[in-house]
């Protein structure tokens, strides 16, 4: 089963990036940000929270915003966060909120009733490939082991995710058990509140697995803490040469999770204009490269109105697979 989100990269997102970069080179204070708060919609050590201070990070080192600051906010799957944006949007002007892929998936499957049209989408900005991992002293070696472990019996596998059931990391492991003919609903899917305390229950003992974005893995992998057994990758990525995918096992499971930006519902086309543009410039500087290298991160920008016709594409795409993997009636 072929998983593959990424944008299709068009002339007119090209075209609109170019035309960004053009302004900004010649005049960077035009778009520059004094003060930018980022609201993260789940605990520490998430997916959420290292895009949104790896992206303060690159922000402040190269000079394009003043300074940055962040709140967690978790709770609801993320529901918490976007109602607070939506309650406060009209105190909510310096304020964007990281997001990805979940935003769409729980909107689908009710876990809140929002979606990304009672927000407003500033930009895409970066693909990061699912992972699933464990811990050294691990029985499991291979991605082949888990197999034959889940052919015996699907519910002797258990599997952490640091969001809830039926969302991104419960999605992506049901979706590599059915291309190996396993039944997808009988995953034994263990949910936690973010990827921080996930982590911490599979280095606890308290699972096998943990599906998690690689960028989420490589630190602790890098630290010899943890095993990356494969990731969604399409081919091997330069950050993990080492780590097989999916596709090469013959699975065929490819899958990069977006992650952006939005605001306040009504939040003025000013502003949204000026924080896409400096998310544009940010990734032209060497700060952003060294957080992108990091993390083992795809750059994929996508300017506002592109962001949205994605959204929608994505949100489509995907309501199709979860009826397939009996996620949705």
């Amino acid at each position: 089963m072929n998983l593959k989100f990424f944008s299709r990269n068009s002339l007119s997102v090209a075209g609109a990036l170019v035309l960004g970069v053009a302004s900004l080179t010649s005049s960077v204070n035009a778009f520059a940000v004094d003060e930018l708060h980022i609201l993260i919609p789940g605990g520490a050590g998430g997916g959420w929270d290292g895009t949104a201070r790896g992206t303060g990070e690159a922000l402040t080192k190269s000079g394009l915003v003043k300074t940055v600051s962040y709140e967690n906010m978790s709770g609801g799957g993320g529901g918490k966060a976007i109602a607070h944006l939506i309650e406060t949007a009209d105190q909510q002007d310096g304020t964007i909120m990281v997001n990805s892929t979940p935003i769409v998936v729980r909107s689908l499957t009710k876990v809140f009733p929002q979606s990304f049209r009672d927000l407003t989408p500033i930009a895409g900005i970066i693909a990061d490939y699912q992972a699933l991992i464990v811990t050294n002293d691990s029985k499991y070696k291979s991605w082949t082991d888990v197999v034959a472990d889940l052919k015996k019996n699907p519910r002797s596998v258990k599997i952490a995710g640091g969001s809830s059931k039926g969302s991104l990391d419960h999605l992506v492991p049901a979706a590599a058990a059915k291309a190996e003919g396993i039944d997808p609903r009988q995953i034994r899917y263990i949910p936690y509140d973010a990827g921080g305390k996930a982590m911490a229950a599979l280095l606890g003992g308290e699972t096998e697995l943990l599906s998690t974005g690689l960028g989420e893995a490589l630190e602790m992998a890098r630290a010899g803490q943890v095993r990356i057994l494969v990731t969604t990758a399409p081919s091997r990525v330069k950050a993990a040469p080492d780590v097989p995918t999916l596709k090469e096992l013959g699975n065929g499971t490819v899958f990069a999770n977006w992650r952006g930006y939005f605001g306040a519902p009504g939040l003025a086309k000013d502003k949204v204009n000026e924080y896409a543009a400096v998310l544009a410039k940010v990734q032209d500087t060497n700060e952003w490269e060294t957080v992108r290298a990091r993390n083992g991160w795809v750059n994929d920008y996508k300017a506002p109105e592109d962001f949205y016709t994605f959204l929608e594409q994505q949100e489509e795409e995907l309501g199709t697979l979860m009826r397939e993997l009996g996620f949705l009636q």
